[in-house]
């Protein structure tokens, strides 16, 4: 009965417009609910601002670049050129993310829904 609440209110949460975890790292299912299909927009410690599109066929556009990406267990893994895959663990609360790396936010991010700048 306890789980069948919990189940209720999380899907209340998500219905509403609101994440049930915002507070902890999202899972692979949760992230890929909310980044197919959309563009982030945020910067990264180490690289400074960044705009992407992340397609549903796991191409990543840019300005002036491309790449890769997808969800493997419950981090989001991306792929540039010649460079080794990275993954990230994400939060999620609402349109805003957090990318993790080894425990520490390694940048921020806006969820902006399509692809207004036509990646």
């Amino acid at each position: 009965m306890k789980n069948l609440i919990l189940s209720a209110a999380t899907a209340v949460l998500v219905m509403a417009g609101g994440t049930a975890w915002a507070q902890g790292t999202a899972t692979g299912e949760q992230i890929t609910a909310a980044i197919t299909g959309n563009t982030v927009q945020g910067s990264m410690i180490a690289s400074g601002a960044y705009t992407e599109f992340y397609g549903a066929d796991g191409v990543i556009k840019g300005k002036d670049y491309s790449g890769k990406w997808r969800v493997n267990a419950d981090t989001m893994c991306f792929q540039y050129g010649s460079d080794p895959e990275g993954c990230w663990q994400v939060k999620i609360d609402g349109d805003q993310v957090s990318w993790v790396k080894n425990g520490k936010d390694d940048g921020t991010g806006t969820i902006v829904k399509g692809n207004p700048n036509n990646f």
